[in-house]
């Protein structure tokens, strides 16, 4: 499986949404709660050059947000992007 990394905060709901979605994939994740570690929105901001949570990686490409996530899954290609990334690790 590809290294799968999510920057979110506790009540965001696009969040929950992007978690929810990575788990219907049955794909593992790393999530960084920004608002429980310390200095993790800054991490995230100079990472993803964004302030706004969720961010998500999977491997070194930088998805984005939910709507960007969940873009990839409407147009058929968010399992490919994973099966690449699970080749190429």
């Amino acid at each position: 499986m590809p290294t799968i990394l999510i920057y979110t905060s506790s009540l965001c709901p696009y969040c929950i949404m992007a978690k929810r979605l990575l788990d219907r994939k049955g794909v593992k994740y790393t999530e960084i709660n920004v608002d429980e570690k310390l200095g993790g929105r800054e991490e995230m901001t100079l990472k993803t050059k964004r302030r706004t949570v969720p961010q998500i990686y999977i491997g070194d490409l930088h998805v984005g947000g939910f709507d960007e996530l969940s873009s990839l899954e409407r147009q058929k290609k968010l399992d490919d992007l994973l099966s690449d990334a699970e080749t190429a690790a």
